[in-house]
C-alpha cells in the first residue's frame, strides 16, 4: 500500500448533542484512503462471499445490479472526527447477499481492490446492519468514495466500510485488518470512542 492521507482538517461546525463524543459535523465529504484510489474496471468487477469452509458465491457486476436494492439513509463518523449526518446512498443488504450461505462463523474480513481489508464480528453485517452500496446522494459512487461499491456499516467509524470492496470471507476466528494490525480499535463504535487499541 502506498501512502496514507493525511488527516483531514476542514471548516468545522459546532458540535451537536446528536454527534458521538469527540465528533463535529461537516457539510462537504472529506476524502481520506490508504493508498492509491484502484482503476476498477466493471467489466472485471467481482464480489465474492466465501465461508470458513471453503464453498463460494460469486457476482459480476451485472448479477450484483440485478439484486434487490434499495435507499439508505444514515449518519457516519470519521474515526478523525469528523461526521456528516443524513448521507444518502443505495445499495443490496449484506442480508440478500448472504442468503443461502450456510455457515457457522462469528467474524468477517472484508476485502478490497488495492489490498485494503477490514473485519467486523458476523452480526454487525446482518439484520439489516450494513450493504454494499453503489451509488451516493444520487449519483454513482465515485471511485474516491470507495466506487464502484463499497461496504456501508454506518454503526461503526467509517474506516470499517471498507471502499472497493471485493469480497466478504467468513471465518471462525477474528483476523485483523489493516488499520486494526496499526493500532485502531478491533470494533470501532464511535458513541463509545473506540478508535485505538485501550480505547
Amino acid at each position: 500500500m502506498g501512502t496514507v492521507s493525511r488527516g483531514f482538517r476542514g471548516k468545522r461546525r459546532r458540535p451537536s448533542a446528536g454527534l458521538p463524543p469527540g465528533q463535529y459535523l461537516v457539510e462537504d465529504f472529506p476524502v481520506l484512503s490508504a493508498g492509491p484510489t484502484p482503476d476498477i474496471d466493471l467489466a472485471e468487477w467481482e464480489f465474492t462471499i466465501s465461508s470458513e469452509t471453503g464453498d463460494q458465491q460469486r457476482w459480476d457486476w451485472a448479477a450484483f445490479r440485478s439484486l434487490p436494492s434499495e435507499p439508505i439513509t444514515v449518519d457516519i463518523h470519521c474515526v478523525t472526527h469528523w461526521s456528516k449526518l443524513g448521507t444518502s446512498w443505495e445499495g443490496v443488504s449484506l442480508d440478500t447477499l448472504l442468503e443461502g450461505v450456510e455457515t457457522s462463523a462469528s467474524f468477517a474480513l472484508a476485502k478490497s481492490y488495492g489490498g485494503y481489508s477490514s473485519n467486523l464480528p458476523l452480526e454487525d453485517l446482518t439484520v439489516h446492519k450494513a450493504w454494499i452500496a453503489f451509488r451516493y446522494d444520487g449519483e454513482e459512487l465515485e471511485a474516491e468514495h470507495g466506487g464502484p461499491a463499497r461496504l456501508l456499516v454506518p454503526h461503526l467509524y467509517f474506516w470499517k466500510s471498507a471502499k472497493w470492496v471485493r469480497g466478504i470471507q467468513l471465518l471462525d476466528q477474528d483476523e485483523p485488518g489493516f488499520w486494526e494490525s496499526l493500532g485502531y480499535h478491533n470494533y470501532g463504535d464511535p458513541w463509545r470512542e473506540q478508535r485505538f487499541w485501550g480505547d
